[in-house]
């Protein structure tokens, strides 16, 4: 198609995107819907609850616009996650536009649905309908998440049917370029019985790109499932992300969900796991480093709703220079979700003495006979700690890193890739400057 001027995110880009797209009248539809949302929706206050740590007055739609014109001709970056990694398939996504999708024979001979959404949309159009914007991610919840639903593309698409249990690796990457802007919408369905492990990575083409993603993650297990997630953020350090991520866990399903960001000049994730059926369980692990003046925030939500469920949320996060990171954690307990055993706890790091973590656990719970604890711990490095080390030849740059490297350990230990362990490992103690 040839290129459009429009820019930015106006009723005739909304209109031009339309165009250019080859979609099932119901999907256009639900298109329709969110943009009227996005519309009539004012941006978040400066004293929302949920905002008010979290400051967007320098961010700019306008300077952004959404994918009109045709691919451009390059390839996305080199994933960390997959060096040494035996993948069953993988998939990718470029500034918004789908690039290429692989996967073994020998689990399509499966079954498995696997790669583009804006592809499989059209394939598989009664299967991504059922559960595309349908009990996970609310796209009236915010004007990002409107945002989103109108406009999302270059997303990914992974189904496992019941009783298939996939033995390697599925990994989904969406990059960016330099200014370029991301919307992917990431959809996984797990049938009854089903296992898989999938790695999601968001990376830029270079450290120090700009941008903007405007993205979100649908988890769907169903009853008796296993998923192992893992997650990296990578984006260059003035990319602006956004992001909404909803996991419904089934009945006796299992859910393990790791999470690294490291990268972004600002980021605010709302992570939400609804553990929706009898004996349900999820681990969630995040790990988060920053530096320079980058600001991250994690939103995160275990809802019990039904009863003898179990959620484990384990957050921790490093900081350097003047960065700062908002952790706001709640443990959400329906009336009838008795015999709930829920934890939550975020650790903090600071590696300077300008840096700055907020942590806000919270409970709100309904039933009577529950287990639901949270804490949280801000502090810094010991100087003890880094004294120890240079007394036994070590710098005091070497020793920092020995010391950040301990403080994830207890994370990096729940991931069972180990090739995936060593790379977050690495990624972030690249980053590490001396202890000031």
């Amino acid at each position: 198609m040839p290129a459009v001027s429009t820019t930015g995110f106006t009723q005739e880009a909304f209109e031009a995107f339309l165009r250019s797209r080859r979609e099932p009248a119901w999907l256009t539809e639900q298109r329709r819907e969110a943009w009227k949302t996005f519309a009539a929706m004012d941006w978040p206050a400066r004293n929302d609850e949920e905002w008010i740590r979290t400051d967007i007055r320098l961010f700019k739609l306008n300077q952004f616009s959404p994918p009109l014109d045709e691919n451009p001709a390059m390839e996305a970056t080199q994933p960390l996650l997959t060096e040494g990694v035996n993948l069953a398939g993988r998939t990718s996504a470029l500034d918004s536009r789908p690039l290429a999708t692989t996967l073994k024979e020998r689990w399509q001979a499966k079954g498995i649905v696997f790669g583009s959404l804006d592809e499989l949309v059209n394939t598989h159009s009664d299967l991504v309908q059922k559960h595309l914007f349908g009990r996970a991610v609310d796209p009236s919840y915010d004007k990002f998440a409107a945002l989103h639903a109108a406009f999302w593309s270059g997303g990914h698409f992974l189904y496992v049917p019941r009783n298939v249990v996939i033995d390697e690796p599925l990994h989904m990457l969406s990059a960016l370029t330099s200014g370029g802007t991301d919307l992917g919408h990431t959809l996984v369905v797990m049938e009854d019985g089903a296992d898989a492990t999938l790695m999601c990575e968001n990376a830029s083409h270079g450290g120090e790109d700009g941008g903007f993603h405007c993205g979100a993650m649908e988890v769907v297990l169903s009853p008796n499932s296993r998923l192992r997630l893992v997650g990296l953020q990578n984006w260059g350090q003035g990319v602006w992300h956004f992001a909404h991520q909803k996991a419904l866990v089934g009945r006796d399903a299992s859910l393990q969900w790791t999470i690294a960001a490291i990268g972004s000049r600002l980021a605010k994730v709302n992570q939400h796991v609804e553990l929706a059926g009898r004996g349900a369980s999820c681990q969630v692990n995040g790990v988060l480093f920053t530096e320079g003046k980058q600001h991250i925030s994690y939103h995160t939500l275990q809802h019990h709703v039904a009863p003898q469920c179990q959620s484990d949320f384990l957050y921790k996060a490093a900081l350097q220079d003047k960065s700062r990171t908002v952790w706001r954690g709640m443990i959400k307990v329906d009336p009838l979700a008795q015999q709930t055993n829920g934890y939550q706890r975020n650790d903090n790091l600071l590696l300077s003495t300008a840096s700055r973590a907020d942590s806000i656990p919270g409970l709100e719970i309904e039933a009577d006979d529950v287990r639901c604890t949270h804490g949280s711990t801000t502090g810094k490095v010991d100087e003890e700690l880094i004294f120890y080390a240079q007394s036994r030849g070590f710098t005091r740059k070497e020793a920092t890193r020995m010391i950040v490297s301990g403080f994830f350990q207890q994370i990096f230990d729940r991931i069972t890739i180990e090739s995936v362990r060593e790379a977050l490992g690495q990624a972030m103690l690249r980053k590490v400057r001396e202890y000031v």
